[in-house]
């Protein structure tokens, strides 16, 4: 069991962080802004579920090791990077690429793809959150040093004190993806607006998937 103390001063680390905007949160945005809400809180539940695993390969020793190792690391950040980049792709793609009249017919035949986007989009969203080089320094630098060693446990407590971490994280994110989706509602009252509010969060991730790519390792 985490000590109580060690867990909000945890937490409080976190929230420091995450108040930061990072890849994570410029994802959501751009995914809020690409695709709308339910993209949004999608990629935020895959985004959660991808961070809480580096927290688990943390307190295995595997995150450690990832991060330690220049190769390694640089692997994921770049296969991080070039997914996102990808991503971002797909959505200008969807949003500047196609005709109004498609865009409507799409539209037309929404409510049967919808349970096949959330499934895509919830697997999307933790691929990145997965490869995220920001979470993957933090957690194998910061979980150690909030662990009692002495009260046994060790993994145990790695696995809460994360939890807790990545729950603050979760609660941000979806409040950053609802402000976002929001905006891209009150700009996309017609279809040209929404294509390009569309088509702008596509770019946002094609450039954060640039910027982590050139992104050095952290020391």
């Amino acid at each position: 069991m985490a000590d109580p103390h060690r867990l909000l001063a945890f937490c409080a680390v976190t929230f420091v962080l995450v108040v930061v905007p990072g890849p994570s949160v410029l994802f959501i945005v751009g995914r809020a802004l690409a695709h709308g809400r339910r993209a949004a809180l999608a990629s935020v539940l895959g985004n959660w579920l991808g961070s809480y695993l580096l927290v688990v390969a943390v307190a295995l020793g595997v995150g450690t090791l990832v991060e330690r190792s220049v190769l390694l690391f640089t692997a994921v950040r770049l296969a991080g990077a070039g997914y996102l980049v990808w991503l971002g792709v797909k959505a200008v793609r969807a949003n500047w690429g196609r005709s109004a009249a498609r865009a409507h017919a799409l539209a037309e035949h929404a409510p049967p793809a919808r349970e096949a986007g959330f499934a895509r989009q919830v697997r999307e969203g933790f691929l990145v959150g997965a490869t995220n080089p920001k979470s993957i320094v933090f957690f194998s630098a910061m979980l150690p040093q909030f662990v009692d060693r002495q009260a046994g446990g060790v993994v145990a407590q790695m696995l809460l004190l994360g939890l807790a971490g990545t729950l603050l994280a979760l609660l941000t994110d979806v409040t950053w993806g609802l402000a976002a989706s929001a905006a891209r509602d009150w700009f996309g009252r017609s279809p040209r607006r929404m294509r390009a509010v569309g088509g702008t969060g596509g770019l946002a991730m094609i450039g954060l998937g640039a910027t982590v790519a050139v992104t050095g390792r952290a020391e």
